[in-house]
Order: C-alpha cells, then structure tokens, then sequence
C-alpha cells in the first residue's frame, strides 16, 4: 500500500542542544571543543569553529565536526541567519556604549567600566562578522542606533536593561543552531553578556538575577520589538 503524502514528510534538522542532550557522542565532542576555546582569544576561536581556508577557494572543514554539521546548507542558512541576528545586536550595543563614552558622562572606575564594555561588544561584532562570512554569508548591515542619554543613573539602568536582553537573546537562540562550534561560541558571548548586566545590575541596585535560578530565553520577535525604539 502507498504511503499517504504525510507518512513522507522529510525529518527536520534537530538543534545541536537536542542532539547534544540525546547523542553521547556529539556531546562528547562539544565538551571537548567548548573547552579548548579558553585557551585561545575569542575572535580566533569562532573563525576557526567556521572553517579556515587553506587555499584560495577551498574552505576546511573544522576537524572537531563531521561533514555532515559543518556542509549542510539549510543548517547554514539557519546558523547564518541567527549569527546576522546576533551582529545587530552587537551593532547597537557597541553604537550605544561609544555613545555612552563620548558623553563624558561616567569617569574613574566606572567610566574605564563602561569603555570596557564597549571594546567587549565591538569585539562581539568583529568576531560575528567574520564568523558569517566564512561560512559564506554576507554580514548584516550595520543599523543607526538613537539612545536617550540623559543623565549616569538612567544610562546605567538602560545599560542593564539592554544586557540582559543580550543574553536573554542568545540563549533563546541555542536550540536552534545547527554547528557546534557555532552553539560554543554563542555561549561564549552570551556568558560575557550576562556579567555586564549583572556587574551593571550591582550598579544600580537592581536583581544581578533577575531572572531567579534560571534565566529566561527571549524569542527573536520579542527582542526585535524590544530594540525597535532604539532604531533610528
């Protein structure tokens, strides 16, 4: 008997957190390749996670992945799209903090705080750019940013508010990357931007977990409407 059209549909592509969680395996080879990212910067590490060229035309694979993770199209349509997601972000913050810088607004330890951060998030974009173009997509266009910056307490709370949506919008992107190294390396910024909000949090007084025991994930549509007033 003929399958019905439904018993053919195609399977789709798991996230590499639900392969992880079922593949001993793949989670094996995360741990190990997540762990080795501490011992070189950051910015080589998710150029290298992408693949590196060896000869003009010829892109490696990364020998922590199998072919499969690192070759597939639709995973790096997706994987493409959320790194481009990511770069805007990193866009505004890094936008947002030079502007921060440049009001003269914060001095002593908290104004080297806060330049701090802001070579933090402009490392975030550099890495992100390079990290789209070797998996060969064109980096997303950087957007003009508008930010109210009126006095050191309301700059302090809105940096704090704009860090945990940071973090907040990596990690409700994790279930869906496909590349391992692509997933490593999202943690990796993610981490740096849950210490500024709560190093921002202790600031100004507010929850360094606002969240509770767990942090929330927040979808793409919620995050973009939430920078929307930002946008110029």
């Amino acid at each position: 008997m003929p399958s019905s059209p439904n018993d053919e549909v195609a399977p789709q592509p798991a996230g590499i957190v639900e392969r992880l969680v079922r593949d001993d395996l793949d989670r094996k080879r995360f741990l190990r390749m997540a762990g080795s990212a501490g011992a070189a910067s950051f910015g080589a590490f998710v150029l290298a996670a992408c693949g590196s060229s060896k000869k003009a035309g010829t892109t490696a694979t990364s020998a922590a992945a199998p072919a499969s993770t690192t070759t597939s199209s639709s995973a790096n349509t997706g994987d493409l799209a959320i790194l481009n997601y990511a770069l805007t972000l990193e866009y505004l913050e890094t936008e947002f903090y030079g502007k921060v810088v440049a009001s003269g607004l914060f001095s002593g330890k908290v104004g080297s705080l806060i330049n701090d951060f802001g070579h933090q998030e402009m490392t975030h974009v550099e890495a992100l750019k390079g990290a789209v173009e070797k998996l060969g997509g064109t980096p997303a266009s950087k957007p003009e940013g508008k930010f109210p910056i009126t006095s050191a307490t309301q700059v302090a709370e809105l940096a704090y508010t704009v860090e945990n949506l940071g973090a907040s919008a990596y990690l409700g992107q994790a279930p869906h990357i496909q590349n391992p190294e692509v997933l490593a390396s999202a943690l990796a910024i993610h981490t740096v931007e849950a210490r500024h909000a709560a190093t921002l949090g202790t600031l100004v007084k507010k929850p360094v977990t606002p969240d509770g025991a767990f942090a929330n994930p927040a979808d793409m549509s919620t995050v973009l409407a939430a920078i929307k007033p930002f946008l110029a």
